[in-house]
């Protein structure tokens, strides 16, 4: 670390702010706040900035530790996208259209898709639900209603967050097969849980946001791009253009108020002053890190649970799939992506299986899953009967996100602590949404926007708005 950041500022110095974590929600933050003119530095453990959306090199391959998509109702994240000038880079669909092939049919294999029209909510979903062949006519009407109910909830509400979504779409009529082939099909990839063990307020929010708010809100983005080149790349760019210093593996071992007003931040390498601190790091950390009095209850971050997402990678010596992706039924597998290009592959065809709520294999061998997964996706892609397998391996992230599960919405806290000047991001915090790119990017926005009101900045006109797009 260079000896110019372990330097106390001069009192008529700009304002100095520092940021704990280099994943979205620290980038972010760090971006609004320089943009204000405060003076920052962002410090990241890790050797590279992205946190759990990052790439790394397997042999020829760059290789994402697992697929992340976006939505068009992710206005935070397409913000983010712009700011850093990666807009280009992962585009979204023109309009919502998922392939999903069924397994479990009698008649065997099955296409269907999830599509809309252009056309008002919610006529815009009438025709694709009206046509989709995974459930019969009277569990589409029977969805039909049970959506209508779900966008008259009040996501305000707390006793929401009470309840579980499985036991709502219970009452309201909704088939395990209706759960399995649509509720589920969208909630797990974006809960990280099955519909039983998720709040019944974040499953709403997720609902009413991506399918009932606007006709294309759930139109679906992703990079084409490594991730690493976005929130990596691009972003340490975008950082160093607005005079952020930006420092890897420097893991910061305390966090404590100065006695004049203002802070200290200590790494193994030394120690920096601050008037405002960012913590943007996991509840678990944040919570090492918290000195006392910061929060209430601080002991509640740890009752935040966290859920796995494996990634199973399989790259064949020829084309195997001729769409950009698919989701699955009555298969252990759910979301298949292609990232050939991507990954840099020349030739044959590189698929990413992801797997969420994968609290029952993220610690199984490499073997067993292979063993699992490699006949399946023949089951359900017939040009891979006659493939070889040229490379097969698994990614892991045991901490993925936090646990959707109801009662989370108490113990997730706002940006602000009561300890004048430091103030939390990520995912997990109260952000309203479940633990995603988009819940990140707001999160630092929130933390940002507290942080300058103290400081007496005036937040960038181009900074994006929060209570603008909730």
């Amino acid at each position: 670390m260079s000896d110019d950041l372990l330097r106390r500022p001069r009192p008529d110095a700009p304002h100095e702010a520092v940021v704990v974590g280099g994943g979205l929600a620290g980038v972010t933050a760090a971006l609004a706040l320089a943009d204000a003119g405060v003076r920052v530095t962002l410090l990241e453990g890790r050797p590279r900035l992205g946190g759990l959306a990052f790439s790394f090199r397997r042999g020829e391959l760059t290789v994402d530790n697992g697929q992340h998509v976006y939505l068009r109702c992710c206005t935070a994240y397409r913000w983010f996208l712009d700011r850093i000038g990666a807009t280009a880079l992962a585009p979204l669909q023109e309009r919502l259209d998922v392939p999903v092939i069924d397994l479990a049919r009698p008649e065997g294999r099955r296409l269907g898709r999830l599509r809309r029209d252009a056309l008002p909510v919610p006529l815009h979903l009438g025709r694709g639900l009206a046509a989709y062949p995974h459930l019969s006519l009277a569990e589409r009407a029977r969805v039909g209603r049970a959506a209508l109910a779900l966008k008259r909830l009040d996501l305000a509400d707390p006793a929401l967050d009470d309840q579980d979504f499985g036991g709502w779409l219970a009452a309201h009529g909704q088939s395990p097969r209706a759960v399995e082939a649509l509720w589920d099909l969208v909630g797990v990839a974006t809960l990280n849980a099955v519909a039983h063990d998720a709040s019944l307020q974040l499953a709403a929010m997720v609902f009413k946001t991506g399918l009932l708010s606007e006709p294309g809100a759930a139109d679906i983005g992703w990079a084409r791009v490594p991730l690493g080149d976005l929130h990596d790349g691009l972003a340490r760019e975008a950082l160093a253009a607005a005079g952020v210093r930006t420092e890897v593996r420097a893991r910061v071992t305390s966090v404590s108020p100065d006695g004049q007003g203002g802070w200290t931040v200590r790494t193994a390498d030394g120690t920096l002053s601050a008037d405002a601190v960012v913590l943007a790091v996991p509840q678990r950390e944040t919570y090492d890190l918290l000195p006392d009095g910061a929060l209430d209850a601080p002991e509640r971050l740890l009752d935040i649970g966290v859920a796995p997402i494996l990634n199973v990678h399989v790259v064949y010596d020829r084309q195997v799939l001729a769409a950009p992706f698919l989701a699955a039924l009555g298969t252990p597998v759910q979301w298949v992506f292609d990232r050939t290009g991507a990954s840099g592959l020349r030739e044959g065809q590189y698929l990413a299986l992801s797997q969420s709520a994968a609290q029952d294999e993220i610690d199984e061998p490499v073997a067993a899953l292979r063993e699992r997964y490699l006949p399946e996706l023949e089951r359900l892609l017939p040009r891979a009967r006659g493939a070889r397998v040229n490379d097969f391996f698994v990614t892991r992230e045991r901490t993925a996100t936090f646990a959707p599960a109801p009662g989370v919405g108490r113990l997730r806290p706002g940006a602000r602590t009561k300890a004048s000047g430091l103030y939390l991001a990520g995912a997990w915090t109260a952000t309203g949404w479940p633990a995603t790119m988009e819940s990140a990017v707001r999160s630092g926005v929130g933390a940002a926007d507290a942080a300058l009101g103290a400081l007496g900045r005036s937040r960038p006109r181009h900074l994006f708005a929060i209570e603008e797009a909730a």
